[in-house]
């Protein structure tokens, strides 16, 4: 009797754990991807900028930084732009964008910000002479 008592338990316990695994990775997933849960996700396109990446578009699907070291999400190799200049950090439905301490420094709309800064569809962020513009789709 015993020994049935003590099976049904493990494999409750097994089961609730399983749902448990279950609810984090489905609410772990939305925050990765940086997707608010009403279906929109934020892009960013290079609006003026070298010839290579002007007119390129990509999805912000979690944080990126922008720079000219190679290990950069977004490579610019371009003047005034510093290895590591600014990274972008989609939360839920918002973006931020945070200067990382470069010596030229990064503007929105043509503000200087030196904080990080939460961005709306149409921005410009301007990283030395680069320009780029994000979306929420």
């Amino acid at each position: 009797m015993i020994e049935t008592t003590l099976l049904a338990g493990r494999i409750l316990l097994i089961a609730l754990l399983f749902l448990f695994l279950f609810a984090v990775m489905r609410t772990g997933v939305g925050l990765v991807k940086g997707v608010s849960r009403r279906g929109g996700h934020w892009t960013v396109q290079v609006k003026q900028g070298p010839r290579e990446i002007n007119g390129t578009k990509l999805a912000v699907n979690g944080t990126l930084v922008i720079g000219r070291a190679p290990g950069a999400d977004i490579l610019i190799n371009a003047e005034f732009v510093s290895g590591r200049h600014a990274r972008l950090m989609p939360i839920e439905s918002r973006l931020i964008v945070e200067d990382l301490g470069s010596t030229n420094g990064t503007r929105v709309n043509n503000q200087a910000i030196t904080t990080p800064h939460e961005l709306i569809d149409g921005d410009q962020i301007q990283i030395g002479d680069v320009v780029l513009q994000v979306q929420f789709i």
